[in-house]
């Protein structure tokens, strides 16, 4: 069986699996996949298909390496854009620390096909409940966070470059504290802020 018929039968057998989703978006009502969510259940899949995920970071880009360790070998590459923090309160293994331990869930997220919450979803709540309002302030942070808010803004950047609004979007969701939402939306370009609140009010126009 080849490195790619493993994974698909691991994607599969993952579904097949009862998660927990741990993480809350106060904000819009959600609840989200953490890391510690399904990387366990993801790690005990792939040793009974003879399958190891390797991540590796780079100055460019972090990788996720998914290697065959049966007779056929080979290896599936996942990849993502890495990027730096350089934070006013934050040390700077703390911000790096910050960035990897994102850019890692996004690596196993899309290596596994994992499906996360839909905007329109009805479970989630009334569709106004996600729309966006340019929030202002001055906002309060705690410092341990700052590399958190800077992550997210780095995300909806490369989202939005990839023309991934919704995308974009459900990431400016994602950060649910009032103070760290004030702070991500100042480090938005006005471009980005602006197909942000007008997909979020086209949301509410589809009720």
């Amino acid at each position: 069986m080849s490195v790619y018929k493993k994974l698909m039968s691991a994607r599969l057998e993952l579904q097949s699996r009862k998660l927990n989703k741990s993480g809350l978006n106060k904000f819009a009502g959600y609840s989200y996949f953490e890391l510690s969510d399904f990387l366990p259940t993801v790690q005990e899949i792939f040793a009974k298909h003879e399958l190891c995920g390797v991540i590796s970071y780079g100055k460019e880009e972090a990788r996720l390496t998914i290697v065959d360790m049966g007779e056929n070998g080979g290896s599936i590459e996942v990849t993502s854009p890495m990027s730096e923090a350089a934070l006013k309160g934050c040390h700077p293994v703390q911000n790096l620390g910050a960035v990897q331990t994102y850019i890692r869930r996004y690596l196993w997220v899309t290596a596994m096909e994992i499906v996360e919450h839909d905007a329109l979803d009805s479970s989630n709540g009334p569709v106004e409940k996600n729309v966006v309002h340019a929030p202002t302030g001055n906002p309060e942070i705690e410092p341990s966070r700052i590399a958190v808010v800077d992550a997210a803004a780095e995300a909806i950047g490369f989202l939005f470059a990839k023309q991934d609004i919704i995308g974009a979007y459900e990431e400016y969701l994602g950060i649910t504290d009032g103070d760290e939402k004030i702070a991500l939306w100042k480090l938005l370009p006005s471009h980005v802020r602006s197909a942000i609140k007008k997909h979020g009010d086209s949301l509410k126009g589809q009720k």
